[in-house]
């Protein structure tokens, strides 16, 4: 009896370990499909990862028979930001800028940044295919498009695959850091009298310096590319642009072919 109550027990005893044995087999089966599908979903992912597109100017109705370098025959709805020129004296080329994106063949809708509410502005970014800021004061346009989160909601749409077209102030705060625009814009105006913070959009590593050698500013950009010669500036004409498609960088002139190669 006891020889046969022993073998009873190792036999009961064999069965349980060879039923953990095969719990623990289901759990590294379904945890191995699980890591899979992780795997599979992030490879997914990877695949829809989408290329930033900017195109950046000192004055877009100079250029803008440039666009197509960067976008081709690709046409769409455009959300018009002209609120850097809201306080300047000259802002012609705000409406000379939205007449040039009409006849391309865009769809024009305007946001201006102080008159619109957060919910306005995501709301109008979201539904548009591009982003257009204009030229003026960058600091005033920094301190309003961080003032409504607009910032954060641009950052997110150019992430995301919609097209920026920035010009002068609009081609500069497209840079990490708008301290560099000193020497071309006055900071303490009366529409920025506690400006501090000159961090930008940061959509792109390098600087761009707009009317480079162009009247009225060939002394400002020149100092501009003196002072701040540490950092990587791309100097660029009225005539030329800044096309810009994931890591790849040129420089296009409307009078040429290509004046920069890629990064």
């Amino acid at each position: 009896m006891k020889n046969s109550r022993s073998v009873d027990f190792q036999a009961v005893a064999l069965g349980r370990m060879i039923g953990v044995a095969w719990l623990l087999l289901l759990s590294l089966t379904s945890c191995s499909g699980s890591r899979r599908q992780e795997l599979q979903c992030e490879s997914h992912q990877t695949e829809k990862h989408v290329m930033k597109r900017l195109f950046l100017c000192s004055s877009f109705a100079d250029v803008a028979d440039l666009l197509p370098e960067l976008v081709g025959k690709e046409r769409g709805t455009v959300t018009f930001i002209p609120t850097a020129a809201l306080h300047e004296e000259y802002n012609l080329y705000v409406e000379e800028g939205r007449a040039a994106l009409e006849r391309l063949g865009y769809t024009v809708e305007e946001l201006e940044i102080t008159q619109a509410t957060a919910e306005v502005i995501e709301q109008t970014l979201e539904r548009n295919d591009c982003i257009y800021v204009s030229g003026g004061n960058p600091f005033f346009l920094m301190q309003e498009l961080r003032r409504k989160g607009a910032d954060r909601a641009i950052v997110r749409r150019v992430e995301a695959g919609a097209l920026y077209i920035g010009e002068s102030a609009g081609s500069m705060i497209a840079a990490p850091n708008i301290a560099y625009a000193q020497v071309m814009d006055a900071v303490a105006t009366a529409y920025t009298p506690n400006f501090r913070d000159f961090d930008a959009l940061g959509l792109v590593d390098f600087y761009t310096v707009p009317h480079y050698g162009c009247e009225p500013f060939e002394e400002s950009a020149e100092e501009t590319v003196r002072t701040y010669s540490h950092l990587p500036l791309r100097p660029i004409t009225n005539t030329q642009a800044i096309c810009v498609e994931g890591d790849r960088t040129k420089i296009v002139s409307i009078d040429s072919t290509p004046v920069s190669g890629g990064e």
